[in-house]
C-alpha cells in the first residue's frame, strides 16, 4: 500500500528530545516499512526514517535559529502534499485540523490520528464543517468531549519491541517524567516522595510559558538528594532513568488523551502509579502494570506496595498490548476499509 504520513513540524521525527506526537509517527512509520509498504513521511528535514522522507522544512521548528514562523512552514508543507496527493493510496495526518479544508477536497482517501485534548472550544462547529472525515482517537476517553464525531475508531500508541531494555530488579527512587506544568502534577509528584520516604528524579522540559511556574512552585523544593532534576533526557538516557526506578509517578490533573511515558516505562519493566483520570484507566492493568489511585495518600500506599507486583509481568503486558508492530496492523486495518468504502 502507498501510504504517505504526515507530521508536525515542532520536533523532527523522532525528535531529538521531548515530543510525543513525533516519536509515535517514527514508530508507526518504521513498523508500516517493516509490514511491506511503501511510505512516505512529509516532516523536517532533520528527520531519520525507513521511509522515503519528503523534507517540507529545514529543521524542526522548536530547536531550529532563527526562529520560523510556524504558519508558514505549515503552509509549505500543505503545498507539499497538495502536489503529491495523488501518487498515495491513503494519506494519514497527525497535524490536528490543518490539513481538513486541504484533503477533504483532493479524492484521496485520509485518516486523521487525534493526538491533543479535544475539549478545546470551537472543536464541535468545526467538524460540523467536515462531518465525514474519519478520525481516529488514541483513547477512548479522548473522544469523550467530541462524542458525536465520525470516529472511526482506537488505536493506542505502541513502541518498537527492543526499543528499551527491562530491568527486573526493584529501582531506587520514584521518577517523573514529562511537562513541568501544574497539570502534569510534579508538585504531587514531590509530596509522594517525601511522604514515601523515597528519592524523586525528575527528567523534564521546562516550557516557556511555565518558568515562573518552575521557580516559584519547584525549584524551591529540588534539595540534589530528595529530589533531583536531570533535565530533558533523550532515547539513550530516558532507557536507565526509567528502568532503575521503582516507579513512575504520575500524578496528572487533566484527561491525558494518552500518556506515552506510561507504556515507555512498562517497557522498561517499571510499574507506574497515577491517578485516575484521562486514558490512565485504559492504559494501567491495576496490580499488573501499577496501580490507579485518586489523591496523594493513596499514591503514598501505592508506594509500600510496590514490593507485590511482578516486573516481569510489567514488561509482558506491554509486550501484548503496546507494541508499534500492533499498532501498525491496526491502522493497516483502518486504511483497508478506507479503500473499500473509497
Amino acid at each position: 500500500m502507498r501510504i504517505a504520513q504526515i507530521a508536525p513540524l515542532a520536533e523532527s521525527v523522532p525528535p531529538k528530545l521531548y515530543g510525543g506526537t513525533e516519536r509515535v509517527v517514527a514508530w508507526l512509520v518504521d513498523a508500516l516499512v517493516e509490514l511491506g509498504h511503501e511510505v512516505t513521511l512529509f516532516a523536517s528535514g532533520d528527520s531519520k526514517t525507513r521511509a522515503a522522507l519528503h523534507p517540507v522544512w529545514p529543521r524542526a521548528l522548536r530547536l531550529g535559529r532563527p526562529r520560523t514562523d510556524p504558519n508558514a512552514a505549515m503552509a509549505v508543507l500543505l503545498e507539499a502534499i497538495a502536489r503529491r496527493a495523488h501518487e498515495f493510496e491513503v494519506i494519514h495526518a497527525h497535524i490536528d485540523w490543518l490539513h481538513l479544508p486541504l484533503l477533504s477536497r483532493l479524492g484521496i482517501p485520509f485518516v486523521t490520528t487525534m493526538h491533543g485534548r479535544l475539549d478545546l472550544p470551537g472543536l464541535p462547529a468545526l467538524l460540523d464543517a467536515f462531518p465525514g472525515t474519519c478520525l481516529v482517537s488514541i483513547s477512548d476517553n479522548q473522544r469523550i468531549p467530541l462524542a458525536n464525531a465520525n470516529w472511526c475508531g482506537t488505536v493506542y500508541h505502541g513502541l518498537p519491541i527492543q526499543q528499551f531494555r527491562a530491568s527486573f530488579t526493584s529501582g531506587s527512587y520514584l521518577a517523573f517524567l514529562g511537562r513541568l506544568s501544574a497539570d502534569k502534577g510534579p508538585e504531587d509528584a514531590i509530596r509522594i516522595a517525601r511522604a514515601a520516604g523515597i528519592p524523586l528524579r525528575i527528567a523534564a522540559k521546562i516550557p516557556r510559558a511555565e518558568t515562573g511556574y518552575f521557580k516559584e512552585r519547584i525549584e524551591p523544593h529540588i534539595d540534589g538528594k530528595q529530589v533531583q532534576i536531570v533535565g530533558e533526557v533523550n532515547d539513550e538516557t530516558k532507557q536507565p532513568f526509567l528502568a532503575d526506578a521503582a516507579a513512575l509517578l504520575f500524578p496528572i490533573r487533566w484527561p491525558e488523551p494518552f500518556g506515552l511515558v506510561m507504556i515507555e516505562a512498562m517497557a522498561c519493566g517499571t510499574p507506574v502509579i497515577a491517578y485516575r483520570s484521562g486514558s490512565v484507566p485504559e492504559v494501567i492493568d491495576e496490580g499488573v502494570t501499577g496501580f490507579i489511585v485518586e489523591n496523594e495518600g493513596q499514591a503514598v500506599e501505592a508506594v509500600a506496595r510496590l514490593a507485590s507486583l511482578d516486573r516481569r509481568r510489567v514488561r509482558a503486558q506491554f509486550e501484548e498490548r503496546f507494541i508499534a508492530r500492533r499498532m501498525a496492523q491496526d491502522y493497516v486495518r483502518h486504511y483497508e476499509r478506507m479503500l473499500c468504502a473509497h
